[in-house]
């Protein structure tokens, strides 16, 4: 009977590489728990799986599952399946659980995961037919870090959504950013880092009064807001004293500047979605996915030049006199050299010469 079940198995992932090589591609993506219009995850994937699919003259559609749970993500790749979408893209961690309960049961789905770890899938392996893209979140922060202190502030907030691996990654990677320029300008003594998450990867009014109480009463200058639309409480409060902000994952100031004050946002901390998701689709209808199947890629800095990073800071970053381009491009040849170093350790906080205030959580 074990030889029968080996022999069927062996059959179906035959047929089911024939497919990938050989069938006509329809692509589909998945939001996680926000929608399309989140100026995050969800629409910087939307909006590069739409651009390349209407390019390659690919069908292509979007689901948005009706809650924020395993059984309803699930609910949208069974959707998908059902419509005829064999290449399902799913931005973020959430989709962990809903990776580890589908992979089997649709071999001939072509699963694509932006940023879903090991610890995401609960235990499960990787099938043949999924690859993760994850990033190195604390050469982002690092960069954010790095480049605010070097732009003049000195007292920064770091608010993160929830303390998941890559929002924590983040913020240590900001803490030591911030470290690594103080010490480079000799103000390690006048560099002072507050440092909570939201609990949550979206703004409300408790989040909004915490940042109120940053700004006005702590005089922080700029903060950090890693995790979502929890951007919103750091510019709400942000925008009353004319405080500055640093966004997430796409260049935020096109969201944030229009609607909480111009010239609030002084960078983004951005990854390649777009990247990956165009690197990706252009294998699989190269029919080369089974190079990429059962594959989980941790990309950064691949490159002297910022533009060829799978982390960077934002074309619309406020340059100034004391952080130009010239010298960003100078930190990033040091980061891809190996002359500047971002640990990625999360299991206790990073050693620095800065003053550190963690708080804890805000609810």
């Amino acid at each position: 009977m074990k030889k029968l079940f080996s022999v069927m198995l062996a059959v179906l992932m035959l047929l089911s590489a024939t497919a990938f090589a050989e069938g006509e591609y329809r692509v589909a993506m998945i939001s996680d728990y926000a929608d399309i219009t989140d100026q995050s995850f969800n629409q910087t994937t939307y909006e590069a799986c739409k651009a390349f699919c209407e390019a390659k003259g690919v069908p292509f559609t979007y689901f948005k599952p009706n809650t924020d749970t395993t059984p309803d993500r699930v609910a949208m790749v069974e959707k998908a399946d059902d419509e005829g979408y064999n290449v399902i893209v799913l931005p973020g961690f959430a989709f962990g659980e809903t990776i580890a309960e589908v992979q089997g049961e649709y071999p001939n789905t072509i699963f694509i995961a932006l940023e879903v770890t090991e610890a995401d899938l609960g235990g499960a392996s990787l099938g043949s037919n999924v690859y993760s893209a994850n990033y190195k979140d604390e050469q982002g922060g690092f960069m954010a870090g790095y480049a605010a202190v070097k732009m003049g502030y000195t007292h920064l907030g770091y608010l993160g959504g929830m303390a998941v691996p890559a929002v924590v990654r983040r913020g240590y990677g900001f803490v030591q950013g911030a470290d690594a320029a103080a010490k480079e300008l000799g103000i390690t003594d006048q560099v002072k880092v507050e440092y909570v998450y939201g609990n949550q990867f979206v703004g409300d009014a408790d989040i909004t009064a915490y940042m109120d109480t940053w700004y006005q009463k702590l005089g922080v200058q700029c903060v950090f807001a890693c995790g979502g639309g929890i951007y919103t409480s750091a510019a709400e409060a942000a925008a009353k004293v004319g405080g500055k902000v640093i966004g997430v994952d796409t260049d935020q100031s096109v969201v944030i500047d229009p609607n909480y004050g111009e010239g609030m946002t002084v960078t983004s901390a951005m990854k390649g979605l777009a990247v990956s998701v165009n690197t990706m689709l252009s294998e699989v209808l190269a029919g080369n996915f089974a190079n990429y199947g059962g594959k989980m890629e941790l990309l950064g800095v691949v490159s002297e030049d910022p533009e060829a990073n799978y982390v960077s800071l934002s074309p619309t970053t406020r340059f100034n006199d004391s952080f130009t381009q010239e010298d960003y491009q100078a930190m990033v040849s040091k980061m891809f050299k190996g002359e500047i170093t971002v640990s990625d350790a999360i299991d206790a906080e990073p050693q620095t010469a800065i003053t550190v205030n963690y708080l804890g959580t805000v609810k």
